[in-house]
């Protein structure tokens, strides 16, 4: 299957999704943004795939929404071009309807999706990434910079506020002071400010930002328990809105329960003991515990 915004490359278990509108600097679409949700909708049901890491082509990662709407890019009631739009949110009496499927940002759309990934995340940044294009690495679970990356939460600059999730994590990354600088701000900053303030987790020249992420992929691909990784990274992300320990508990207790009665298990301890590599006979996509998922879909409303 091709896609129209982006490449779709697995290659040894990792799955490499490259954003793929270069004469754009990769501009963000409503097309890149259904592309991007299939994506990781067959990475998901893909075993194959034990990890994922998502760069740019050419010399930007995400130069933000593609603005060749002109003045009307963020008004949605005037665009015609939206991925399934349904129809407009003013009701016959002139009132905005707030719960339409059509007030929805596309960004958080994306984002969302990438939240509930059951494969880990590499953002590989290679260029630019302002607006969307860095709102969306958020919920990717680590990021690595290009030393030619360049990073901006441009939105007040353009008279709208930041979106895709980001005020939910944004501070719970960099901490709200910093998200509150950068986002007042709407400045572009390079990747090492990006470094200092824990938005990315290394600087890397641009020739090694790939074979970096690879190598983190590799590892991930090689050693670990893809149900294990699979549950760990829900439990990690999840919990970051939990009211209380007691909820990481409670799941914490019942994972260990379910792995602790798997095959999996069994051959890591096996594994260990015989000083050999492991081979983890169960899949994501027929073996996770009956209990999960164990949250209640939120819907937009």
């Amino acid at each position: 299957m091709s896609y129209e915004t982006i490449k779709y490359e697995v290659e040894d278990n990792i799955l490499t999704i490259t954003l793929h509108r270069p004469e754009k600097m990769n501009a963000f679409t409503g097309q890149m943004m259904l592309d991007m949700i299939d994506a990781f909708d067959r990475a998901d049901a893909d075993d194959d795939v034990r990890a994922i890491i998502i760069t740019g082509e050419g010399k930007a990662f995400c130069a933000g929404a593609d603005l060749s709407a002109g003045a009307k890019t963020f008004d949605y009631e005037k665009r015609d071009d939206r991925p399934d739009k349904g129809g407009s949110a003013t009701t016959s009496d002139g009132e905005i309807d707030w719960s339409h499927p059509s007030v929805r940002d596309g960004g958080g759309r994306l984002t969302l999706r990438i939240y509930e990934s059951l494969k880990p995340v590499i953002g590989a940044i290679n260029g630019a990434a302002v607006g969307i294009g860095v709102t969306m690495q958020l919920p990717m679970d680590i990021r690595l910079a290009s030393e030619k990356a360049r990073f901006g939460f441009v939105f007040a600059r353009r008279g709208i506020v930041p979106e895709a999730c980001s005020s939910w994590f944004l501070p719970r990354i960099v901490g709200v002071s910093q998200a509150l600088e950068w986002v007042y701000s709407g400045r572009v900053f390079d990747a090492q400010e990006a470094l200092r303030g824990g938005l990315v987790r290394e600087v890397l020249p641009e020739d090694e930002l790939l074979p970096k992420a690879r190598e983190i992929a590799r590892e991930i691909a090689d050693n670990t328990a893809p149900v294990s990784i699979a549950l760990s990274r829900q439990l990690i992300w999840r919990m970051a809105g939990a009211d209380h320990p007691m909820e990481a508990h409670k799941m914490d207790s019942r994972s260990i329960f379910s792995r602790g009665a798997s095959a999996d298990a069994k051959e890591g301890v096996m594994s260990f003991l015989e000083k050999r590599p492991a081979t983890y006979p169960c899949k994501v996509s027929e073996d996770m515990p009956v209990f999960f998922p164990w949250w209640d879909e939120r819907e937009y409303e």
